[in-house]
């Protein structure tokens, strides 16, 4: 027995990354549990493993007994705690080893798809990636292969839940790592980003040494590395801003491709109004203000422009909002906190909506039988 114990702790600490102490502490509780069986709760007993040779030790009031005299029972309870314990065990392990990666990106390959939910295979657990935190129109298929930000990892019943994100910020900062050694080697800093994920990203970027231009690093020769970067983004507009601690010629660097006429500072409001040549304007805004909305995110001051000719004060809130509607919002009757349930739950989507029942509809909290049927029913005429 103490041969076969060894080799299995062994392969446990090994295989599993287990702590062999965890592992015979378990095994101890399990033949203490098969004993008490035996001989009842009462019983004075006492077992013991030595972790390196195997040898175990069960006393019942002070005389050794052997393992074989606990029975065909006791002896299934042994094995299923210890299985039990080994499971806690490794997804203690697996729970403190990703909490380590929050923030960094991994790989996985799309294992299937449940409640709205992409999972992702990522070897020793399973990721999940709501249908909100990819990029719009990216679609997968089972066996894609996918990467991913690693956002948070949660406890849950059935083992670490490991929450993953395409649409964070996070996610480019980290693609820029992976993509520029300068910034790897810290010698270039991301100092901001601001981003409209699937739209158009923005990164202020800095260099500690005066002998490297970051911008030029980030872009890499003929542009090699933006496209990388832009290729997994799947197209995703980035601009890279050069950073400055002169907020006027940051601000001048944020708002380009549009060039800056004049600049007035509220500092103590940290506000500024831009003045653009007329030809100027629209590039200054953006597609659906995404260009001024992004610009005052990355600097983090409120900014709002001026046409120089009709002087007309243009702010990001009087812009479209780069929001796109829901197909939720066409349902009729949908309250405020039911429709941001549904989205929560991943069910704003056309396409898993259009795969969902009322059934799987009826698991989001607040919505019944009778509305999950309606939303049903209105979808069909809608599509």
């Amino acid at each position: 027995m103490s041969n076969e114990l060894i080799t299995v702790l062994d392969y446990i600490e090994r295989e599993k990354g287990i702590d062999r102490e965890v592992i015979v502490k378990a095994i101890e509780l399990a033949l203490l549990s098969a004993a008490k069986k035996r001989y009842g709760e009462e019983a004075d007993l006492e077992v013991s493993i030595d972790s390196k040779t195997g040898n175990i030790n069960v006393m019942h009031d002070g005389v050794d007994v052997k393992s074989g005299e606990f029975g065909r029972i006791a002896a299934q309870t042994a094995r299923q705690i210890i299985t039990q314990k080994i499971r806690e065990a490794e997804r203690e392990v697996i729970f403190h080893d990703y909490q380590t990666k929050i923030g960094d990106i991994t790989n996985g390959i799309v294992h299937r798809f449940e409640k709205g939910n992409i999972i992702v295979d990522l070897g020793k657990s399973e990721g999940v990636l709501s249908f909100k935190e990819i990029l719009p129109k990216e679609e997968f298929k089972q066996g894609n292969r996918v990467r991913a930000l690693i956002l948070d990892v949660k406890k849950t019943n059935k083992g670490p839940q490991i929450v993953l994100s395409r649409t964070n910020a996070g996610f480019v900062s980290r693609l820029f790592e992976l993509e520029v050694p300068e910034i790897y080697e810290g010698i270039v800093e991301i100092k901001a980003i601001s981003r409209l994920a699937g739209e158009r990203t923005k990164v202020a970027v800095a260099s500690k040494d005066d002998k490297i231009d970051c911008v030029g690093a980030c872009v890499g020769v003929r542009g090699s590395r933006i496209k990388n970067i832009v290729r997994e983004l799947q197209g995703e507009k980035v601009d890279i801003v050069r950073w400055s601690d002169d907020i006027k010629e940051y601000v001048k660097a944020a708002i380009s491709p549009a060039k800056v006429a004049s600049i007035d500072l509220y500092s103590d409001e940290k506000k500024m109004d831009i003045e653009v040549d007329d030809d100027q304007l629209s590039l200054a805004i953006g597609k659906r203000g995404q260009n001024v909305r992004l610009a005052s995110k990355l600097i983090n001051w409120s900014i709002n422009i001026k046409s120089q000719s009709q002087g007309t004060v243009i702010t990001p809130d009087a812009v479209k909002s780069d929001k796109p509607e829901s197909v939720l919002d066409k349902i009729s009757g949908i309250g405020k906190k039911t429709l941001d349930a549904l989205v929560e739950a991943g069910f704003d989507d056309i396409d898993v909506l259009n795969n969902s029942t009322a059934d799987d509809l009826t698991k989001v909290k607040g919505v019944g039988k009778k509305r999950a049927e309606q939303i049903i029913e209105e979808l069909k005429d809608l599509t």
